[in-house]
């Protein structure tokens, strides 16, 4: 009888293992990892809405890392990129240089592009700055303020990094939950500066 009992209660354990996701990203493989990342990495899943889809405009607004007022109506007219990282978050050091790749390209093509950095969960601004200034992105981000700026992103940014692409009227076209390749951004932008205004 015991060992029938003991051979239930392994096959009922295995079920329970089975049924845990396989996601690599889901929070229970991150704890399970021990890597202690603290964050929930998004999946690159990319999200795009036809203009007729697109909600109202966003009204984020903030002050940058270095102390300047910003909104995103300051944007309007242009398709804004809205990269949401840390520092401390591997997949946004990793596609740091794609994204300033991309804003050098659209700002020396003059092309009606903006983007902006929405920095998150940094120790404190210098940590942000040295960060900023060591892989020598020149667009500029705003502080967290405690998570308030996030707040106005409505939860279209729960993963980090999370890259929003705004049309021309600040409503959010296209989205990146995790990790984006410049091929990829290129392609997003690309596709709202095509559909005007």
């Amino acid at each position: 009888m015991r060992r029938i009992l003991g051979g239930v209660a392994a096959a009922v354990l295995a079920l329970g293992l089975a049924g845990c996701s396989s996601d690599s990203n889901s929070i229970a493989a991150q704890a399970r990892s021990g890597d202690q990342k603290n964050y929930l990495s998004g999946d690159g899943s990319i999200e795009r809405l036809a203009p007729g889809e697109r909600g109202s405009a966003l009204t984020l607004s903030g002050t940058t890392l270095t102390g300047a007022p910003w909104s995103v109506a300051q944007a309007r007219g242009k398709v804004l990129v809205l990269n949401v990282w840390g520092s401390w978050c591997a997949p946004c050091v990793a596609e740091t240089p794609d994204l300033q790749k991309a804003w050098l390209a659209y700002s020396r093509a003059g092309k009606p592009v903006q983007f902006m950095g929405i920095n998150y969960r940094d120790p404190s601004p210098d940590t942000a700055r040295a960060f900023l200034r060591a892989n020598k992105v020149t667009y500029p981000s705003l502080a967290d303020n405690g998570g308030r700026t996030l707040l106005a992103l409505r939860g279209k940014a729960a993963n980090t990094p999370t890259t929003l692409v705004l049309d021309q009227q600040g409503r959010l076209a296209a989205r990146v939950a995790g990790q984006v390749s410049r091929a990829t951004l290129d392609g997003l932008v690309d596709d709202v500066l095509g559909q005007g205004a």
